[in-house]
């Protein structure tokens, strides 16, 4: 306890850092207020007659409460990460986008302009269906045709300000902006599900309670294991003599990451499942379309759960393949006189760093499909819906992966200034030490 309150003192002895955890918790409890403000216009009291249940709630529980709230920030960030994710599968596919990538800060600048304003497309769609589908028409308190254009304005602007925080934590505070605002709307949701959990249960089931407490844990702690997990590939250095003096001669290694992909195969899967019930929607009066609606509308039920987690199987072999280029892993080795001990530089290296990012992502795709279906696991097992989205999923690797971030930044900085690391052994590692080695 003595060394917790030690670190704790070191962390707010460094001026910088301490004005960057002041700045993010700044920006973070800005973010909470804004989620707080309802729409111009809507009756909160009349809120709970709109669309809830199954995918809305996961979508609740993401946003921090604030799409149940109709609030300003009712989308968050969601928009821009989906128009992240498009813009980074077309510098796969179209050379246009592959040229800007390779054009260094300037293609940069570009592709985050258009990344901007394609978020302003899809919160514009987004938005529509929003208003449309979560708030009642007795919610709306006057014209309603002067209410849609006035919200569909509002709602992004609040996505773009959101945008804005993400980009001013990531600059001016500590860890990466967008990923915490994410993790703080799931945060916020955390303590409230305990509660609900603990009032449900009683005194009766207070046993069950802590059981399903002591699960929470090893699920944590598993995913960790999941983040952090990595196949050291040993690298050496050729010597080279310059002048008077010998260089190079050391021993690297290449990490690659079990889960290389992270937390986006979920999200691909994710956006995927909501075809079924768009499907459902234009079939709603079939006996099919029914079926396929009250089936892919509930993310517990089997049938979900099932093409979830193959979904995530495909995605995750898809994303490590776009993300983690061999050739180029090689083409870098080469250029820097490095070579894996057995080897041939070249082909074969690149042959056999694909060979074991292979054999290596096969049990880590197997591991995240397990860990996304896990809440299906836990509602089976009696686990209320609200603190079951806790036991897996994309909400536990995301906050698992943004604290781990977090500590890795706080830990360089006390490094940096001689001071002890956060662990008396080893060192915080986060995704980004990972793949900055």
């Amino acid at each position: 306890m003595k060394k917790f309150f030690t670190t704790i003192k070191n962390i707010f002895s460094i001026e910088d850092l301490r004005i960057r955890i002041l700045n993010t918790i700044g920006f973070l409890m800005i973010f909470r207020l804004g989620s707080f403000i309802v729409l111009p216009g809507v009756d909160p009291d009349a809120l709970g007659s709109g669309a809830t249940g199954g995918i809305f709630d996961l979508l609740n529980t993401f946003l921090g409460g604030s799409f149940s709230r109709a609030s300003i920030f009712a989308l968050g960030i969601m928009p821009y990460i989906s128009a992240s994710i498009v813009i980074q599968l077309l510098t796969v596919a179209v050379p246009y986008f592959q040229k800007l990538q390779k054009e260094g800060e300037s293609g940069r600048k570009r592709l985050t302009q258009i990344t901007r304003f394609l978020t302003i497309a899809i919160t514009a769609a987004q938005g529509g269906s929003y208003l449309a589908v979560t708030i009642p028409a007795e919610a709306i308190m006057y014209s309603a045709a002067f209410f849609q254009v006035a919200s569909m304005v509002i709602l992004v602007a609040g996505t773009m300000f959101c945008m804005w925080l993400g980009e001013r934590i990531t600059d001016k505070g500590i860890g990466n902006g967008i990923s915490m605002l994410i993790m703080i709307g799931i945060i916020s949701r955390f303590p409230g599900s305990i509660v609900s959990e603990m009032m449900t249960r009683g005194m009766s089931g207070a046993l069950m309670f802590v059981l399903e407490i002591v699960a929470l844990f090893f699920v944590v702690m598993a995913t960790v294991m999941l983040t952090q997990a990595a196949r050291r590939i040993p690298i050496q250095y050729a010597k080279q003599v310059i002048g008077n003096k010998l260089y190079g001669g050391k021993r690297d290694y290449i990490p690659l990451k079990v889960n290389a992909s992270g937390v986006m195969p979920i999200i691909f899967a994710q956006a995927l499942m909501f075809i079924p019930s768009m499907i459902a929607g234009l079939w709603q009066d079939s006996d099919i379309g029914a079926y396929i609606g009250s089936t892919f509308a509930d993310p517990y039920s089997w049938q979900y759960n099932l093409v979830f987690g193959l979904l995530i199987l495909v995605f995750t072999f898809f994303y490590t393949a776009i993300t983690v280029n061999p050739n180029d892993i090689a083409d870098n080795l080469k250029r820097n006189g490095g070579f894996i001990p057995g080897i041939k530089p070249g082909k074969q290296t690149s042959e056999f760093i694909d060979q074991i990012l292979t054999k290596i992502t096969l049990p880590g795709s197997i591991f995240l499909a397990i860990v996304a279906i896990l809440p299906a696991f836990a509602v089976q097992a009696g686990v209320s819906g609200n603190f079951a989205q806790f036991f897996g999923g994309t909400s536990l690797i995301i906050m698992v992966g943004v604290i781990l971030d977090t500590l890795q930044q706080i830990e360089s900085y006390l490094l940096m200034r001689h001071y002890e690391g956060m662990m008396k052994s080893g060192k915080v590692k986060g995704r980004s030490q990972i793949a900055a080695a």
